[in-house]
Order: C-alpha cells, then sequence, then structure tokens
C-alpha cells in the first residue's frame, strides 16, 4: 500500500513539475471518450494514458468516478484523411480555454476553426458527397455555367464536417479534393481529382459504391465510439424539373436509421418553417434498396437535397447561404439525435 501511495505522489509531482494537463472523467466516460474529450485521438496517445494512469484504472481499464487523471501530451500533427483537432496550449488572458482545430481540406480560409462546445463529444462520423473523381453525378446549366453535382455536395459536406468539428466530434471525410476546400462562389468550377480517402475512384459505378462502403467498415471497426453514423449527401436530377424537397433513405430493418432519418426531417421542416415561412416542406423518409444503405456497417441515412434542374430548388444550393444552410440544419439534426441516443 505504501508504495501505490509513493507511486501516485510520483506521477503527480511530475505532472506538477512539468505542467502536464489532468482532469477527472465526466459520468459514462471511458477512456477514449475522455481522451477525444480533450482532443487526444491517436493510438499513441491512448497507449501513453494507460502507461501514465495504469494504478488508478479500475477492472479492465475503466475510469475510476472523482479520480483525477494525467493526460498525454498533446500531438501537432492533422491527418488530412481524418478531422482531428490542434488545440492551443494555455488560456488566452481574462478568457476560458479556447480549444482549435486545423483541417487542411477546408482550404486556407476555412482550415482553423474553434471548437465551441463539446454536444457532439464521443460522437463518430462518415460523411460521402455523391459521386467525384470520373464521376459528377447530375448536371445542370444556369446563366452558361455546367454545375456539377459531385461539387455542390462536396461542398455542403464539407461545411458539415466543419460545423460537427465546432462540437467536438470526431469526423472523416470519405470522398476528398486537395484542391477545392470550402468555396464562397455560387458557380463551383468542375475538376475530376477528388479521392475516395487518397485512393483514386474507379470507373465502375458499383465500385465506387463499394469503395466507399469499405472504406467506412475499416474505419468503423477499430473506432471505440459508441455512436456512429455515416451520412450520404447527394443532389438530383428529375427531367422534368418539377421542384422537389429532400427525400431522405434510411437503412431497411434499422431502428435508428429510421429513427435518425425522422429526426433530420423534422429538424429541416422547422428551419423551413422558421426561415422560409409560407413555403411548406413536404420532405420524405423511406427506405430504398441501395448498395452503400446495404453495405455500411454503421448507421446510415441517405439524402437528396434538390432537383437541380429546377429554378426554385438552385436557390438552394447555388448560393453560399443555401450550402452553409444545409450544413447547419445536417448538424442541429445530428446533434438532436445523438442526445437522445445511449452512448
Amino acid at each position: 500500500m505504501t508504495r501505490f501511495y509513493l507511486l501516485i505522489f510520483f506521477c503527480l509531482s511530475v505532472a506538477f513539475a512539468s505542467g502536464q494537463e489532468r482532469d477527472t472523467p465526466q459520468k459514462g466516460e471511458g477512456i477514449h471518450a475522455f481522451l477525444r474529450r480533450h482532443n487526444r485521438m491517436d493510438e499513441k496517445q491512448y497507449e501513453e494514458f494507460i502507461r501514465l494512469n495504469k494504478a488508478k484504472l479500475g477492472k479492465s481499464n475503466t475510469l475510476l468516478k472523482g479520480t483525477v487523471y494525467l493526460l498525454p501530451p498533446l500531438t501537432a500533427t492533422t491527418n488530412p484523411t481524418t478531422a482531428t483537432t490542434n488545440p492551443t496550449k494555455g488560456p488566452e488572458p481574462g478568457n476560458a480555454k479556447v480549444r482549435t482545430g486545423v483541417q487542411p481540406l477546408f482550404g486556407e480560409k476555412y482550415k482553423n476553426y474553434e471548437i465551441k462546445d463539446d454536444l457532439l463529444a464521443g460522437a463518430c462520423f462518415y460523411l460521402v458527397s455523391g459521386h467525384g473523381g470520373p464521376d459528377p453525378g447530375a448536371i445542370a446549366k444556369v446563366n452558361g455555367n455546367e454545375l456539377h453535382e459531385d461539387e455542390y455536395a462536396y461542398d455542403i459536406t464539407l461545411r458539415l464536417a466543419r460545423c460537427l468539428l465546432e462540437h467536438n466530434a470526431t469526423v472523416h471525410i470519405i470522398i476528398q479534393d486537395p484542391h477545392d476546400g470550402i468555396r464562397d462562389d455560387k458557380y463551383l468550377n468542375n475538376s475530376k481529382d477528388e479521392t475516395c480517402m487518397g485512393k483514386e475512384i474507379p470507373q465502375s459505378k458499383l465500385l465506387r459504391l463499394k469503395q466507399e462502403s469499405n472504406e467506412i467498415n475499416r474505419i468503423s471497426f477499430k473506432s471505440k465510439a459508441k455512436y456512429q453514423r455515416a451520412i450520404y449527401i447527394h443532389l438530383n436530377s428529375v427531367s422534368n424539373k418539377k421542384q422537389m424537397d429532400i427525400f431522405f433513405y434510411y437503412q431497411k430493418n434499422n431502428a435508428q436509421s429510421l429513427r435518425l432519418a425522422e429526426t433530420m426531417r423534422k429538424t429541416f421542416r422547422t428551419f423551413y418553417t422558421k426561415n422560409r415561412p409560407g413555403r411548406g416542406f413536404s420532405g420524405t423518409v423511406s427506405t430504398r434498396p441501395l448498395y452503400v444503405m446495404r453495405n455500411t456497417t454503421p448507421v446510415s441515412i441517405y439524402a437528396e437535397l434538390a432537383n437541380m434542374q429546377n429554378t426554385s430548388d438552385q436557390q438552394r444550393y447555388v448560393p453560399v447561404s443555401g450550402r452553409q444552410d444545409f450544413a447547419n440544419w445536417f448538424c442541429a439534426g445530428f446533434i438532436k439525435d445523438y442526445q437522445s441516443s445511449p452512448h
């Protein structure tokens, strides 16, 4: 027993001497959630946490209520395939500690972001923008400009990723373009340099869909997050140019997927009622035997946001404000779903 207290005294002495951070876990937190809340999310930091605190962990390395744990050092690296945070060191004079992150995929203007709160701490998201690489998806023409579905879906997806990160979520951006970033243009330039997390996107539609699902399943298998959600973001192109509201598809026989889709529809309806009174909202929720819905392991939904050929619908995705609205509303829906889910 004496040796045990000596060890605790030694660890605390080292912490105070080095200025090492420490904290107590919140109710229900495991090690992964605790470290994620403090922006330590790689495996080496997990192993270092175990080494530093082995004497203070419960059975099977559980965290004990009211116990002060040492935090491993922050790493300064950022992996462009997974959005991670890069917190600042120490508080600003007269202010609470400001936490920030860096994600190069957002582009120079938006790569730095502030973590505003922990509403999504412990949640893990997989974001897939429709098409990309050799497949532009649906195409529309507006004022002489050719608009490609993959470019607008990607911009909305990046904006959503940034929103989720601001609430301290873990975010995996599956389709990536190293050059575009978040763009504030109405008419987005078209390109074919998107990849699936750095891997070339194949010509075959089936292989493209399989590639996306496999990447998500591979990461999900290694993740310790209890709450994991995937979203596939698309725009539609209906030849009759009819205006359409958002179609949400869920995984068949998956109650959590259905609940998420319903939550998203209710959230969008609330924002449409508030921001566009008198317009109405008739978005639908249904299941559909899409390949990605059948083969993606995490709870998933699929969203069709607009008819690209319809003049009114174009006002949803061509203006920057419309694309940001989509991102904000998706984020709000995820927060509602997360807060009502066991995790």
